[in-house]
């Protein structure tokens, strides 16, 4: 296999991570290409990333922390606010612990694939981690409005919820009854399927209450590299089903610090 057919294997789940990282689709896919531009101008740099997720991921990691960058923004106007905000954030803050926490958790690298990929000690990030977990802990309350189809997913994801001391404003299992929901209260964050039982779309369900107000959303889906192209405005937020439990409390931390966002046009 080429080296260009192992990176575009890749490329969606690095996507998902930049975008996780950033709170920005738009941010975190400039950094993306702005990676793969590095790599085509150093053949040592390009030739390593023949050693698959690891060593790609690495090299993002070293255009992310030693790169400030002035990113246009390529979202819609809906979308302004929200990266204005993001990119607040980023300069106020340094996120390396949170890097590690979307490594073990959303990414799946064991503590030693994560090590390498931050060039730092197995310990140190284990401990990063820690950190980042204890920042989840004392993060304010919202409530959470859950689209999914599946009951006992939906169930998994209020105990999940409740758990991090957030409340349940609703559940949904089909577009209408998001609508419904929507209509009573508004959430502070949405986790929403993309295929609902009724055959409606969990897309067109977030869009719905994103006219209304602008919210974190985090899809969940089977097949996360189709909406993970960088090719058309798609989620900041996305985890893949089968989900771990840890996968979803980063992913509910890092949306909620970033604040509203609109993910999809």
């Amino acid at each position: 296999m080429s080296i260009g057919a192992e990176v575009a294997a890749h490329l969606p789940f690095l996507r998902r991570y930049a975008r996780a990282l950033t709170g920005s689709q738009s941010t975190g896919d400039a950094f993306v290409q702005a990676t793969l531009e590095a790599a085509l101008a150093d053949d040592d740099l390009a030739d390593s990333l023949r050693g698959g997720r690891v060593p790609l991921y690495k090299a993002f990691n070293k255009v992310w922390s030693s790169a400030y960058m002035e990113v246009e923004d390529a979202q819609p106007a809906g979308g302004v606010g929200h990266e204005a905000a993001a990119q607040d954030q980023l300069k106020r803050i340094t996120p390396v612990n949170r890097q590690a926490l979307l490594l073990t958790t959303v990414e799946d690298f064991t503590p030693a694939e994560a090590a390498q990929i931050m060039d730092i000690d197995e310990d140190d990030v284990e401990s990063l981690v820690r950190e980042a977990v204890a920042e989840i802990e004392r993060e304010s309350a919202t409530s959470v409005l859950i689209i999914e189809d599946e009951p006992l997913i939906s169930m998994q994801l209020e105990d999940l919820v409740k758990s991090l001391g957030h409340e349940i404003c609703g559940t949904a299992a089909t577009r209408t009854q998001a609508q419904e929901v929507v209509a009573d209260k508004t959430p502070g964050l949405v986790l929403a399927d993309i295929q609902l039982a009724d055959g409606s779309s969990g897309l067109d369900a977030v869009d719905d209450i994103l006219a209304i107000e602008s919210v974190p959303v985090i899809f969940i889906t089977a097949y996360p590299e189709r909406l993970l192209t960088g090719d058309r405005p798609e989620p900041t937020y996305l985890i893949t089903k089968p989900f771990q439990e840890d996968t979803v409390r980063a992913a509910i931390s890092q949306a909620l610090f970033f604040g509203s966002s609109r993910p999809l046009d």
